[in-house]
């Protein structure tokens, strides 16, 4: 029988987390095999596919692909995926367990195709996102040198992610979290889930898998 929440819930209940540069999750098997193999078929186009973004994903927001509404319904799999990590248990272990705060938040979900040249400038998603996974799907024997950077302020990698197909590395967005991925070589394609829940302010509605969530009504 399939559970109402990500397997990732119940391993994140289970364990400690490391406190090295910042707190953070380092998690493994991540998705169930079906929404893997959706993700690993979708192919967007070579526009989605990133070179040298400048250290800055933005720089090319126009090309970004997200698992929003017409996603959803066209592959039951990633339909399926978002209602995991949107669901109430879900929600429940983030806040219990990680501390997030995510009684208005809205899930995004946002598919990353790198390539040669790629990297990232320290940041630390502070601001509108309340939560931050990033889950690692590559297929090339290079994989395991291309996870995630966690990061000095200065861009010192402290430690790394695993690259490893379908692990990933969680944390909860502060002034603390910098991350990054420092430039290396990059053979075939990167493939990344980044999973956020965003909070009211998020403006670009339209990456939202399932829109903004309504704020709750005031007790009475």
């Amino acid at each position: 029988m399939r559970s109402d929440a990500p397997a990732l819930t119940e391993k994140l209940a289970a364990m400690q987390p490391a406190q090295v540069p910042f707190t953070h999750w380092m998690l493994d098997s991540v998705l169930e095999p079906e929404a893997c193999e959706a993700l690993l078929e979708w192919e967007p186009g070579e526009d989605a596919r990133a070179g040298d973004v400048g250290g800055r994903r933005e720089t090319r927001n126009k090309f970004r692909v997200f698992v929003d509404p017409a996603t959803r319904a066209r592959d039951t799999r990633l339909d399926r995926m978002a209602h995991l990590f949107d669901s109430e248990k879900a929600r429940s272990v983030f806040r219990d367990v990680c501390g997030a705060e995510l009684d208005d938040s809205a899930l995004r979900l946002e598919l990353c195709l790198d390539t040669d040249g790629f990297w990232l400038e320290p940041h630390t998603d502070i601001g509108a996102k309340r939560l931050t996974l990033l889950i690692s799907l590559s297929t090339n024997d290079k994989n395991g040198a291309w996870g995630t950077d966690l990061m000095s302020p200065e861009g010192e990698s402290i430690t790394r992610a695993s690259g490893a197909f379908n692990s990933g590395v969680l944390f909860i967005p502060s002034d603390k979290t910098w991350h990054g991925f420092v430039k290396r070589p990059i053979e075939g394609t990167r493939r990344t889930l980044i999973v956020n829940f965003v909070d009211p302010a998020w403006r670009a509605v339209h990456e939202l898998a399932f829109g903004p969530r309504a704020a709750a009504a005031p007790s009475t």
